[in-house]
């Protein structure tokens, strides 16, 4: 079931249903955030359909939200049941083989960024032991993290 939310609740999910909605076009933004494209950044539309949920779960209840979430968040849900989506994202498979393969835990490392501000690319290492096993870049973060967990990943797993 933890695998299930984490496959559901998650920014890829929320923001494809925040983009169903179109609820980008209805996020106010600055001048700088506009330009830059923010009403489609997926951790925008994400944060956004959070807060619209938390609003309507204020504003209505949980009885009169329950079933509003539920029509949401079908497709999601029928994905998953039909097996049309990945279970495991990149960092947790990586750290279920470094840990039943080698009993030890990868690190990530944020080790550069790059561009303005408002549209940085951030570039991750993981490492095992203190040697680096994979890198990768994305545009927060996290996503970075995923791409160099997705590297090492795919590179041990030539090795098993």
């Amino acid at each position: 079931m933890t695998l299930m939310r984490h496959n559901i609740v998650n920014e890829k999910s929320l923001s494809q249903i925040a983009q169903n909605l179109d609820l980008g076009s209805y996020i106010k933004l600055g001048k700088g955030e506009f330009l830059s494209g923010g009403s489609e950044k997926p951790s925008l539309l994400s944060d956004g359909l959070e807060a619209l949920i938390g609003a309507l779960f204020l504003d209505l209840g949980y009885n009169e939200t329950r079933p509003l979430i539920i029509d949401l968040f079908k497709p999601v849900l029928d994905a998953v049941k039909q097996g049309n989506t990945l279970l495991l994202d990149y960092k947790t498979m990586l750290q279920e083989m470094c840990q039943s393969k080698l009993g030890i835990l990868p690190s990530y490392y944020i080790i550069g960024e790059s561009g303005p501000p408002h549209n940085k690319t951030f570039e991750a290492a993981v490492k095992t032991e203190n040697k680096v096993i994979g890198s990768g870049k994305g545009k927060s973060k996290k996503e970075a993290e995923q791409s160099a967990a997705k590297m090492a990943w795919q590179s041990l797993e030539k090795y098993k």
